[in-house]
């Protein structure tokens, strides 16, 4: 997976866009792809994607079935510090791998921020520093 996404990454990068994650399933025969911009995706940005690497697969023989891209959607996962840099002020819902001292491992606030070794996360008016390589899973909330 880490060479297929070695060939992903700078291709989506020179497009413009991000990639925000990359899935495989079926022994790698399906490939899904999420990108991203400043402004949103829409159809024809994943179109472009999609028929970019699709030539690019060929040159490099990679051998695929199905290959989807996408927008990450309303709830964007967030990964790298960057990430939660990028969308400090939205409220994001963080999972950590261990708990705080309290037992608390689930944290639902707004971004104030993030730098290389901690997110800094507003709770309930106090702002809680979270360690970035002790972040299980971390999603933006939807605000409709």
């Amino acid at each position: 997976m880490a060479a297929v996404q070695a060939v992903i990454e700078p291709v989506v990068s020179g497009m413009g866009y991000e990639l925000v994650e990359l899935q495989a399933a079926n022994g790698g025969r399906m490939l899904r792809l999420f990108i991203d911009k400043p402004g949103g995706i829409n159809v024809d940005d994943c179109a472009a994607v999609s028929r970019q690497l699709s030539r690019v697969f060929e040159v490099e023989g990679i051998d695929y079935d199905r290959l989807e891209v996408s927008s990450p959607g309303l709830d964007r996962p967030l990964r790298k510090g960057s990430d939660f840099a990028r969308f400090a002020g939205h409220k994001a819902d963080v999972r950590m791998r261990t708990p705080d001292a309290s037992g608390r491992r689930r944290f639902i606030g707004v971004l104030r921020g993030a730098d290389e070794v901690n997110v800094a996360l507003e709770l309930e008016g106090q702002t809680v520093r979270l360690a970035l390589n002790d972040v299980e899973r971390a999603r933006l909330v939807p605000e409709l």
